[in-house]
This record gives C-alpha cells, structure tokens and sequence, in this order.
C-alpha cells in the first residue's frame, strides 16, 4: 500500500510532468511576423499528446491536457515557440538560455517489461544551452541554428534523486513558408552519463529474471532524435502538431531486456484562443 506522502509525491509529479509535455507543445506557438508586436499574449485552448513510457518502451499512454497559450517578448526572460527561458547571455549569432525537459512517470504494475522494479519517478531536467545562428536568410524567414543544450535530471518525488546528466548538440531549422505559419525541424544525437542510463535501463539482480537478465547501462550514445512541428495563428486562434521520432539503435542500453523497440515515438496536436494581449509594442530580434 502507498504511504500518503508517497501518493502525494506522484500526483505532484504527474502535475509537472503534465506541465513539461505542455512545454513540448509549446514550442509550436507563433511568435508573431509583423517588425512590432505586443510584450505579452495569454490564451487557452486543449489537445492531447501520445508518448511511450520511456524511450524505448513498447507501451505508450495518450491523454488530453490543456493548452496554454504564453508569449513574453522581454529582454532577458522571453516565452515564445522555443518554449520559456531566461536569456543569460545574447550576442548577434550567439545566445546562452535555459533549456528544461521533463519525462513521465511510469507505474512498473502496468509496464510488462519492469513487472516487479521499481516506479519510475518523473524527472525534471534543466541547464544551460548555447545556441549559435549558423544562417539566416535575408527576409528573416529561415534560419538554421547549432544548440547544445546540457541538462541535468532530478526526480520530482517525496524523496527526490539526482540521475544524471544528458547532452544534445542539435541542429534546428525553421522557417515561414507563408504569412502566420510556422515550420520547424529539429535532428541531432543524444549523450548521457551512466547514472542517467541506469535509471531507465539497468537490471540489478535482485530484478532478474529468466526472460530479464542483469544489466549494468554504461554512459555514452543514446540514440538520435528528430522533431517536426508546425503551426499557424488565425487571428485570434492558434493551431499546431509536432511529431518526434527518436532512432535507438547503436545505444549505449540498447542492449537492455527493457528495451523492447529500437525506435520511440511523442506526437501532439492543440489549438489555443488568444484572449488578451498588451497595449505595449516591442520591437522584434532581427
């Protein structure tokens, strides 16, 4: 039987992994095309999003969630279709900002593959990420970047623990193919130390079994990941969808009993109704 703490722990990590996949959507929203534009805009809206229990699972989970709708076009804390963060340094083609992630939790009772483990908490993971503008095209409607985020997890439960840390150097395009819509592409390879490996992958042998042998993960390569989103504002209504495909083979755990697919899959659609903006206009970046 779960202790109250214990149940207390989960519905806040589900709470906040919830809010990390809105971050995920969040990255669609429009950030406007005109030379001004409002400091803020808030609205509202709902969609769903299906995703796996972990990168590499077999079983995955679909839920409807709302939408929030936030952009902020401040100088050094900026809520945009990159998602929110604070700027910590911005040069001409270089910038440094925050990058955060999150993962789901996952209940071992309903995951065939980790019968009898332990839960996996949801984690959130944060760092810093320097992004460098490798082109942009003279109208300002393409632009291709070089990011190298760097995070760190920590486990959002009664008892929190750190696991480790991951590195994604990623290239990601975008560009405007037409007035109000919004395209963008995202690819690159994922690094994780051992610790960040173990959580999700490793068997100690007190979890063995026949058809689950022990498995110590190692740090290293972690697949690759591709996203494509795209989305478009109608006035007062916002649309989008993203789909991220993530290739496992070559990894590092790919060796895992847990791993029952080489491959992972997190796709979303939402829209949102823009309510309410500022009367104060900002210039935009150029």
């Amino acid at each position: 039987m779960k202790t109250g703490s214990r149940c207390v722990a989960e519905r806040l990590a589900r709470v906040a992994c919830h809010l990390g996949l809105l971050a995920t959507l969040s990255l669609l929203v429009d950030s406007a095309t005109a030379e001004e534009a409002p400091l803020w805009e808030v609205g509202a809206g709902a969609g769903a999003i299906a995703f796996p229990d972990y990168r590499g699972s077999d079983q995955s989970n679909v839920y409807p969630l709302p939408v929030p709708y936030l952009i902020y076009r401040g100088r050094y804390l900026q809520a945009d279709r990159e998602g929110l963060r604070g700027i910590l340094m911005k040069q001409p083609r270089a910038e440094v900002n925050i990058s955060v992630n999150a993962t789901t939790p996952v209940d071992s009772d309903h995951n065939e593959a980790r019968a009898g483990m332990p839960d996996l908490d949801a984690a959130v993971e944060i760092g810093p990420s320097l992004n460098l503008m490798l082109w942009k095209d003279a109208s300002g409607r393409a632009t291709v970047e070089f990011r190298l985020p760097v995070r760190g997890a920590v486990t959002l439960s009664a008892d929190p623990q750190w696991i480790g840390w991951q590195v994604l150097p990623q290239v990601n395009v975008d560009f405007r193919p037409a007035p109000r819509w919004n395209i963008g592409m995202l690819a690159g390879p994922i690094f994780t130390d051992a610790r960040y490996s173990r959580y999700f992958y490793e068997v100690a042998p007190r979890y063995a079994t026949r058809e689950r042998p022990v498995f110590e993960a190692g740090s290293g390569y972690a697949g690759t990941q591709f996203l494509l989103s795209t989305s478009r504002r109608f006035d007062k209504l916002w649309v989008g969808a993203f789909t991220r495909y993530d290739d496992l083979r070559g990894a590092a755990f790919e060796a895992s009993p847990l791993m029952k697919q080489r491959h992972s899959w997190m796709s979303g659609v939402g829209f949102a109704w823009v309510f309410a903006q500022s009367t104060t206009r900002v210039p935009l970046p150029d």
